[in-house]
């Protein structure tokens, strides 16, 4: 009777690249919320002459202040610094899957210079 063949584990790339697809849906919505609050305050404000006062709501969106109810004093920090580390979270190892397939891609054109 022979013995079973083991099974191959994921390579490191591998394991990154299924990280990275199952952050990215979780980070998109802040990420996403506060550059659209962020740019729709600033625009508001310089091109549509509106005060800090008509514009706080988008503040209190982009900032993380609406989750003072749930998380408490907290909150606001809370959501900054998570969503200020998926975003280096994506753009590491968005920028590390790029750079793996563009130096695949050399190699197979027989190009020397990029390690």
């Amino acid at each position: 009777m022979s013995s079973p063949t083991p099974v191959a584990s994921p390579s490191w790339g591998a394991r990154l690249r299924q990280a990275h697809a199952w952050l990215a849906p979780v980070v998109l919505a802040p990420l996403l919320l506060s550059a659209l609050t962020g740019v729709g305050y600033r625009l508001l404000r310089d091109w549509g002459g509106l005060s800090r006062d008509q514009t706080h709501p988008l503040m209190v969106l982009h900032e993380g202040e609406w989750l003072h109810a749930w998380v408490g004093p907290l909150g606001e920090t809370l959501y900054v610094l998570l969503n200020g580390l998926g975003l280096l979270w994506m753009l590491a190892t968005g920028g590390y899957m790029a750079w793996e397939r563009l130096r695949r891609s050399w190699r197979r054109r027989g190009g020397k210079g990029v390690t």
